[in-house]
């Protein structure tokens, strides 16, 4: 199963590790840069308790083994 993202909706997109590493669990995507075509270059997710940010690539969260949308 996968999660439904559209790359248009992916800036301060709340997400849950189901897997938290670091005792990092809640991250938003902070940061997202598009080509001319629209497709997302860069995506950045920033740990809501430890500020830590780390580049991502986007469809990585549609990989529900992961990530989980929304903050649970």
């Amino acid at each position: 199963m996968k999660n439904i993202i559209s790359p248009k909706k992916l800036l301060n997109s709340k997400w849950t590790a189901v897997k938290p590493q670091r005792k990092e669990k809640h991250f938003m995507v902070t940061e997202v840069e598009f080509n001319e075509e629209g497709a997302v270059i860069f995506c950045l997710i920033e740990a809501v308790m430890t500020k830590r940010t780390t580049a991502i690539q986007w469809q990585d969260l549609k990989d529900m083994s992961h990530w989980r949308c929304g903050w649970k």
